[in-house]
């Protein structure tokens, strides 16, 4: 299971207590209390894994430890280890107290959050020529402590997008083995499926339908995951009555959640054609090219369609290992 928005408590450590004491050996009197040690901070570092999140499902109250109390003959109390959660890449992370936020893009990039407080100094510190027996320490200062809200906008090379039940969750299957689960029945995908296929990311996103911009359905929720891929595949079903419909109600929900969707580069496919006579499928096609679409014919279940798909892809690969043109 993908969690992909979540808000948690974060308490950074208290720095610990520094104490009084006194040296009591003769010819060697004098304070000798110690500092307390500084507390723990909380930090956030981004891994691959994207169901990282996942952890802060039920565990959403997370404090680092607190710095120890000074000792005794000028020993510090110790400082508290840092408190390090990992988070997946593509997370946004905003301070809910703040309004504070950052963007977490690159594996191993760690953030801090919550800066752990400052041990207080012993009685040794306090002393003077006109205070040789101090008898105040101070006290360890307060860790931070906010709140702050996960989210994950996930970051793919390809996201199959597309109606419920347009078949994105077997092309992913047959692509990637994959194991989305497939039915047909409305929001079969309830959270976004991923595949790999040799070096791309691939996204099943969960199929949009007329009014997701608004919240209807699964929402605004998953047009956030194709905000963020990189390029689109856009299924249409051959069982569809008019393909041409669907096509512009998801090409819709996307323009009115953010117009830069549409720019991104976009593959239309004919999926479940083996469902449909070639009479349809020729109508179709002619239907889309009136629009000014091309779309391409595919079915899992013939080999020659998928070679296209994969012809495909093999291109989005060499583009991704293209160099940069420097100037």
């Amino acid at each position: 299971m993908i969690i992909d928005d979540v808000t948690i408590t974060v308490s950074a450590g208290n720095g610990g207590d520094g104490i009084v004491r006194f040296n009591k050996t003769k010819m060697s009197l004098g304070p000798t209390g110690g500092n307390g040690g500084n507390g723990g901070s909380v930090f956030l570092k981004g891994v691959s894994d994207l169901t990282a999140l996942k952890q802060f499902r039920f565990k959403k109250d997370l404090k680092a430890n607190n710095g120890q109390t000074g000792q005794n003959q000028l020993h510090d109390g110790a400082n508290a280890d840092d408190l390090t959660l990992l988070v997946p890449v593509g997370t946004i992370a905003r301070n809910l107290d703040t309004g504070g936020s950052f963007e977490i893009t690159q594996i191993g990039q760690t953030e801090l959050i919550a800066k752990g407080g400052r041990g207080g100094k012993g009685n040794f510190l306090f002393r003077s020529a006109t205070n040789t027996t101090p008898l105040q320490a101070g006290k360890g200062k307060p860790g931070e402590n906010f709140s702050m809200r996960l989210e994950l906008k996930m970051i793919a090379d390809v996201g199959f997008i597309g109606l419920p039940n347009v078949g994105k969750s077997s092309l992913l299957n047959e692509l990637t083995r994959a194991s989305a689960k497939v039915a047909n029945y409305p929001f079969t995908t309830l959270e976004p499926n991923l595949g790999v296929y040799y070096e791309l990311i691939l996204a099943d996103i969960p199929g949009l339908i007329e009014g997701a911009s608004a919240g209807k359905g699964l929402g605004i929720k998953f047009l956030r995951h194709v905000e963020r891929t990189k390029v689109l595949f856009h299924l249409v079903s051959a069982e569809s009555e008019d393909p041409v419909k669907d096509y512009k109600t998801v090409r819709t929900e996307l323009e009115m959640y953010n117009p830069l969707l549409l720019d991104k580069t976009e593959y239309v496919f004919l999926s479940k054609t083996d469902t449909a006579p070639p009479e349809k499928i020729k109508d179709i096609k002619k239907d889309f090219k009136k629009i000014k679409k091309e779309i391409l014919e595919i079915s899992i279940i013939d080999p020659s369609a998928m070679e296209g798909v994969k012809k495909i892809l093999n291109e989005i690969i060499k583009e991704k290992k293209a160099p940069l043109k420097t100037i």
